[in-house]
C-alpha cells in the first residue's frame, strides 16, 4: 500500500541533462507541473550542485542521485554535505558498510537515504557477468533485508520488483523507481518497465522520470498528463 502523498509530488523528473543552462531552461518550462528533481553524475560535473541548492531555495525538492560507495568515512562525510545542502534524497549502492555510513551522516537531519539495490538497466546475464551467482530478484530481496535492518529510508528498484518488496517490507520503507514508461513511450536503455498506474498500483511511492517528459514536444502537458494518471490510479 503506497503513502499518502499528492500525486504531483510523486513525479521526480529526471535532469539528465549535459548542462546547468539546459536543466534550468526545464525547470522553467515545467513551472508548477512538478516538485520534485532529480540531480545525478552528469549535471553534477556541469555545476549542478550549485542548481540543487537554487531549486532548494525556491521551494522545490531535490533529488541527489550520487549512489554513494567507498569508504565508509568518505561515504559518511559526503552525506552529511548532502544534508547540509538541503537535498530531500540521497542514494547510495545497497552494500552494507555503505548504508550505514550514510545513515551515520545523516544524523538527525531531513535527509532520507535511498539505496539502490540492482540498476534498472541490469538483468540476470548482467549479474553473471558481474560475478554474482543470484538473480535479480534474489539480490534485491537479500540486499532490501540488509537495508531495513540498517536503518535505510528507501529503496530505489525497478517497478517489476515493487510489488514483492512492498509486500515484503509493508508501508515502513519509501519505493522509489526509474524505470517508468506511459504507455507507448520508448523504454531507452531501461530493461524493466511499467506505465505510471501500474508502478502506482504495485506500491510504489515516487517516480523517476525523464525522457518522457523533458524529450516531450509539450514537457508540461506530458508532466501533467503523468500526474493526472497516477491521480486515477490512486482512486
Amino acid at each position: 500500500m503506497s503513502r499518502e502523498i499528492p500525486a504531483r509530488d510523486r513525479v521526480i523528473v529526471a535532469l539528465d541533462l549535459s548542462d546547468v543552462e539546459a536543466a534550468e531552461k526545464a525547470v522553467w518550462a515545467l513551472g508548477d507541473s512538478v516538485n520534485f528533481y532529480k540531480i545525478g553524475y552528469e549535471l553534477v560535473m556541469a555545476g549542478g550542485l550549485h542548481l540543487a541548492e537554487d531549486l532548494v531555495h525556491s521551494g522545490k525538492k531535490v533529488f541527489l542521485d550520487m549512489k554513494l560507495h567507498d569508504i565508509g568515512n568518505t561515504v559518511m562525510h559526503a552525506t552529511k554535505r548532502a544534508a547540509k545542502l538541503g537535498a530531500t534524497f540521497l542514494t547510495v549502492h545497497a552494500f552494507p558498510q555503505t548504508m550505514r555510513a550514510a545513515v551515520e551522516g545523516r544524523g538527525d537531519s531531513n535527509l532520507d537515504i535511498l539505496a539502490v539495490t540492482v540498476l534498472t538497466s541490469w538483468d540476470d546475464g548482467d549479474l553473471k557477468d558481474a560475478g554474482y551467482a543470484a538473480t535479480v530478484p534474489e539480490l534485491v530481496a537479500r540486499r532490501a533485508a540488509q537495508a531495513e535492518a540498517i536503518g535505510i529510508d528507501g529503496l530505489v528498484c525497478s517497478p517489476a520488483e515493487a510489488k514483492d518488496l512492498r509486500q515484503r517490507l509493508g508501508a515502513k520503507m519509501m519505493l522509489v523507481t526509474p524505470g517508468i514508461r506511459p504507455a507507448g513511450a520508448a523504454k531507452g536503455d531501461q530493461k524493466r518497465t511499467m506505465t505510471p498506474s501500474e508502478a502506482i498500483k504495485a506500491g510504489v511511492d515516487y517516480m523517476v522520470i525523464g525522457r518522457p517528459i523533458l524529450a516531450a514536444e509539450d514537457p508540461k502537458a506530458s508532466a501533467e498528463a503523468i500526474v493526472t494518471e497516477i491521480e486515477n490510479a490512486r482512486k
